[in-house]
């Protein structure tokens, strides 16, 4: 059963205008019949958007390009004022716009809070970046002469975001490129336009406070033929793309065949390996965060549990107990810790995975339901399910972005690391452990092939410092944190010749 009733939709709709006012958003500049913001909470309509055709996303592209030639020529750490002026603004409308991720994604109240947070968490990191973008100097073989490489703004970037990330991955994009010189066109999900119109409120309202160029960040509303005109641009060197595998696949060789460069973050079908040794209260409650969290659309959700067989029968049954008492419901209630999936499209593959699943010869031992809501006829709120699995089928070899955890067992470590890597997929993944050799094997070059690997700890809820990206099919992409900046601009190798002589490299002779 649902833990508490569903909002209306009404109330939902007043809630979201309060949110968009409050923030600076003009919804009758917006008007239009093209794009249906909508709540995932009752399924019901919310507001009718325009949508930017072909021309519009040029324009905006035209705009990004013509701010950028004076935008890359101001010093970096005036550039990140702009970026620490946005982040205080973040900071004072968080409630605002946590309201609006949980309208449009379905989120629970912390974990819509938690992700302005990191929006404003990337802004601090971003500031501190503009005094940071170093690069290097060599040794020269040459006597009299100084070699080193400097970093310059790239151009202008495209960002492409998902749905259950609304706002934080994009801030990731946006606050960094801006800091290293860049423009920046933002196409957000369909699904999301209220908070991207928000975000992009307070962003318009830095750049006018700080006297930065006008243009520097341009929004386009818009489906899939939006976002094709952006990775088609020739003007857009850099595109940053959020999403599933499949989009991927379009979006990658598009991009190369007019030699620009992408940064892609696609499917995830993350794993954690249980060992004996493991400490099972801190597992169990990591596993159903990672798994359950997000009613499992995050591209880092557990979606496989590898347990060690002499401990699977207890940590399956510790699971279906936690499980049976999530409460599931209106994200808005402060006791709700499971919301609703995004739409009824989610749902249908969620069934389906699961019917595949059990003819596969899994066992489905929680979860799978359809919760249904007298005020949300239209919402799809479901009870994560765990599937019991005798080997790594078909479907379990797929992302299924809903909340299904398959278990599946091993018998020594090397077989769990196969389990672990044997899918097309490499962004995160953990293991539960009190053997810190095992640890160790888990981390090495011959461990787990993912991009984020760690130790008891879920799969789930990275920090801004670390790069944040995967392998394989996730992409192989580096966002956020740590080198992650280099991305969004071009190294240049410089050579000062100060000697008066003209030395070849290699010892090269070619005087006359």
């Amino acid at each position: 059963m649902l833990a508490a009733a569903v909002s209306s939709t009404d109330g939902i709709r007043t809630r979201a205008k309060t949110a968009l006012t409050r923030c600076g958003v003009d919804l009758a500049v917006f008007k239009g019949d093209a794009i249906t913001a909508r709540t995932p909470i009752t399924g019901g309509d919310l507001f009718a958007l325009r949508a930017d055709g072909p021309e519009a996303v040029d324009r905006a592209v035209e705009a990004a390009q013509a701010a950028f030639h004076d935008w890359r020529t101001t010093p970096a750490p005036l550039r990140g004022a702009l970026i620490k002026r946005f982040g205080e603004l973040l900071g004072e409308h968080q409630q605002y716009l946590a309201d609006l991720v949980t309208v449009e994604a379905g989120k629970i109240r912390s974990e819509a809070l938690g992700e302005v947070q990191e929006m404003i968490d990337i802004c601090d990191f971003a500031v501190g970046l503009s005094r940071q973008l170093y690069g290097r100097t060599m040794p020269s073989e040459r006597p009299g002469h100084r070699l080193m490489e400097t970093w310059h703004p790239l151009g202008v970037v495209g960002v492409i975001s998902a749905f259950n990330f609304p706002v934080a991955v994009w801030a990731w994009n946006t606050a960094v490129a801006l800091v290293c010189g860049d423009a920046v066109v933002w196409k957000p999900s369909e699904l999301t336009p209220l908070t991207a119109l928000a975000c992009t409120a307070l962003l318009d309202r830095a750049i006018a406070e700080t006297g930065v160029p006008a243009g520097v960040h341009q929004l386009v509303l818009g489906a899939a033929e939006a976002g094709a005109r952006l990775v088609d641009s020739p003007r857009v060197p850099l595109i940053s793309a959020t999403g599933s595998t499949r989009m991927g696949r379009e979006v990658a060789p598009r991009v190369a065949a007019r030699f620009g460069r992408s940064i892609l973050e696609l499917g995830g079908n993350n794993a954690a390996v249980v060992t004996p040794s493991a400490d099972l209260d801190l597992t169990v409650n990591a596993a159903v965060f990672a798994a359950a969290g997000t009613a499992g659309q995050r591209c880092t959700t557990l979606r496989r549990l590898i347990v060690h067989e002499s401990i699977a029968d207890t940590v399956v049954e510790r699971l279906v107990r936690a499980y049976g008492q999530l409460p599931i419901g209106d994200p808005f209630q402060d006791s709700t810790l499971v919301g609703p999936l995004v739409n009824e499209a989610a749902h249908t593959r969620m069934r389906e995975s699961l019917d595949r699943a059990v003819a596969e010869g899994g066992t489905l031992c929680a979860g799978g339901e359809r919760q249904l809501a007298e005020a949300a006829p239209d919402g799809y709120y479901v009870q994560p399910a765990i599937v019991r699995m005798p080997a790594q089928t078909a479907v379990v070899r797929e992302e299924t972005f809903a909340p299904i955890l398959y278990v599946l067992t091993y018998r020594d470590l090397d077989e769990a690391i196969r389990l672990h890597n044997d899918v097309p997929q490499g962004l995160s993944s953990g293991i539960f452990t009190a053997d810190q050799s095992e640890a160790e094997r888990f981390l090495a070059a011959d461990g787990a092939d993912c991009g984020i690997v760690n130790v008891n700890i879920g799969t789930s809820g990275a920090e801004i410092g670390g790069a944040f990206g995967g392998e394989k099919e996730t992409g192989g992409g580096r966002e956020s944190g740590s080198d992650s900046w280099r991305a969004y601009m071009r190294r240049a190798t410089n050579t000062v010749n100060y000697s008066g002589q003209v030395t070849l490299a290699q010892g090269v002779n070619f005087s006359q």
